[in-house]
């Protein structure tokens, strides 16, 4: 990091940083209450509070949102007259999935070739880590010049809504002049970047039934018509030859035109297997960020292991289906219930239940912030121009902000590159990502003010 009063106090501050983030990723937090303690979100939502609460803020309280889970708020007034920033991070995670293929356990930071393992170290603990060291960075060196407020979720892995609603009917509570989502990532490790669109995101659960019991296959099998096969079928038809998304009614050639994603690149991101093809048609950046993807989740059904002859009387799947912007989340939710509904063959029972569902976003790229944030990064990143990307995950909340304050500018970064692995097994983050972004945060606050 080059001379700098505020990257030196951020780099001072490091040690401090990894202490608590593996405070921050001990609490399990997984917001599926099923799954996980409620009190693990709970200690998660606390912890915060409490660093909120010595850093200064204000009026610092957990929100008990729709959803039944709670975010964290606080307010740090700044200079009278100063522009008004909102702070975005999450601290709900993902499940863990199989901790077994963990290297080290999922809910220990762990230090291993220069990365932190655990699960939200980058997604998304790590941006609240982030926002802590830009603001103590400031205190450090003049003071923060703007007011801020931090708005920390805590399920949004889950897409439930919870903030969203609570935003909606307090909207007095959230306003801004911008606001950072610090859930986002470069697209490449120190290659600093700037999210400009986000796919939505709509969830479906599938239930396809036949018989009133399952039968022996040797009896019946023939000619008592299969739900596990009906939804095979199903699940097949939202698929191309070439792997395409296919959802009747449902644009899928939309182009990127902005920075490109290498084919090889994304392979090695993806980590796909030797001879493996990749699917779908166009450029990487179109298929991963321009257009729809369907994925299926999960398919209940016997597992191998105990498996019996049996003809299956029900079979239920979760999909995925992630909308490009430009089109509209509630309406694809339609034409897949539509498409589900269409291609179920044999008359089987066929049923949908959404599950959840968040609109896509595009940023306003020629923003006064946007240039302050790249003059911020700059400086962060020495001899790296910033550079706006999409991505192809989903942030609920982003549309629900912009459509409350349609004036305030919203910025999207994050410690989510692809060598983080995100959601997978062995999540980690860059400490020098980290370090670097929370100066761009400090620095971008500051040129903010001027602005």
């Amino acid at each position: 990091m080059s001379s700098n009063p505020v990257a030196e106090t951020v780099a001072s501050l490091m040690p401090r940083a990894k202490a608590e983030l593996t405070e921050l990723v001990a609490f399990k937090s997984v917001a599926d209450f099923d799954q996980y303690p409620r009190s693990e979100s709970e200690g998660a939502a606390n912890w915060i509070a409490d660093a909120l609460r010595s850093e200064g803020f204000q009026d610092v309280a957990l929100l008990d949102t729709p959803d039944g889970t709670q975010s964290v708020y606080g307010y740090l007034p700044g200079p009278e007259g100063a522009k008004t920033v909102l702070l975005y991070a999450h601290y709900d995670v993902q499940p863990p999935l199989d901790e077994a293929a963990w290297t080290t356990p999922p809910f220990e930071l762990v230090e291993r070739d220069g990365r932190w393992y655990g699960r939200g170290s980058a997604d998304c603990k790590g941006g609240v880590v982030m926002h802590l060291l830009a603001l103590r960075a400031l205190k450090a060196n003049g003071g923060v010049p703007v007011h801020v407020k931090v708005i920390v979720e805590g399920s949004e892995e889950q897409g439930t809504g919870g903030l969203e609603r609570y935003a909606e009917a307090h909207p007095e509570l959230l306003t801004a002049d911008t606001i950072v989502i610090g859930d986002a990532g470069n697209f490449r490790a120190g290659l600093p970047t700037v999210t400009a669109t986000l796919r939505g995101m709509t969830l479906v659960r599938v239930q396809v039934d036949t018989l009133q019991g399952n039968l022996h296959s040797g009896q019946f099998g023939g000619a008592a018509p299969d739900a596990l096969a009906a939804l095979i079928r199903v699940l097949d038809s939202l698929r191309a030859k070439d792997g395409s998304t296919t959802v009747d009614g449902l644009a899928g050639e939309s182009a990127w035109d902005g920075l490109q994603y290498e084919e090889q690149a994304f392979r090695e991101d993806a980590k796909v297997l030797d001879g493996v093809e990749l699917i779908g048609s166009g450029t990487v950046a179109d298929r991963v960020w321009a257009r729809p993807a369907v994925t299926v989740l999960g398919i209940d059904c016997p597992p191998v292991v105990g498996a019996t002859p049996s003809v299956q009387a029900g079979a239920r799947a979760l999909i995925s289906l992630r909308v490009p912007p430009g089109v509209d989340a509630v309406e694809a939710t339609k034409l897949l219930e539509a498409h589900i509904e269409a291609h179920t063959p044999w008359g089987a029972r066929v049923s949908t239940e959404r599950v959840g569902q968040g609109q896509a976003f595009r940023a306003d790229t020629s923003s006064p912030a946007y240039a302050s944030m790249a003059e911020a990064m700059a400086v962060a990143y020495p001899g790296q121009e910033m550079q706006s990307a999409g991505m192809g995950g989903s942030i609920p909340l982003c549309n629900t902000l912009a459509s409350l304050y349609p004036d305030t500018e919203i910025l999207l970064i994050g410690l989510s590159e692809p060598e983080a692995q995100i959601h997978a097994v062995n999540e980690s983050v860059s400490p020098d990502e980290l370090e670097r972004l929370s100066v761009a945060e400090a620095l971008f606050l500051r040129n903010y003010a001027a602005s």
